[in-house]
């Protein structure tokens, strides 16, 4: 998505075609001051994002693993348990919608 920056600023002033000053730079007896404080939280937010930044989303051990057990044979495919997994998520779907609802 490209950002198009060709707006225009807002126009006070509709005869005169000036743009509106704030009100610190009109008036020299206000004093601007800007600060900014980080909490403790968003420190922890900022390492949990470095950490799940360098953990995989995908763990490539075990796909070679599963790959290697399919090639030789060794791979069993239990049919109870995905029927019972699958009817588990359908379940915990429809419960969700239901709330939402």
């Amino acid at each position: 998505m490209k950002i198009d920056n060709s707006l225009k600023p807002v126009i006070t002033g509709a005869s005169t075609g000036k743009t509106a000053a704030p009100k610190a730079e009109a008036d020299p007896r206000i004093q601007q001051t800007d600060s900014v404080q980080i909490s403790a939280l968003s420190t922890q937010i900022k390492a949990m994002e470095t950490g799940m930044a360098s953990t995989p989303v995908v763990n490539l051990d075990r796909v070679n693993q599963i790959k290697q057990a399919i090639s030789e044979g060794r791979f069993k495919i239990n049919p109870d348990a995905i029927s019972n997994k699958l009817i588990s998520t359908v379940k915990d779907l429809i419960q969700s919608n239901g709330s939402n609802a």
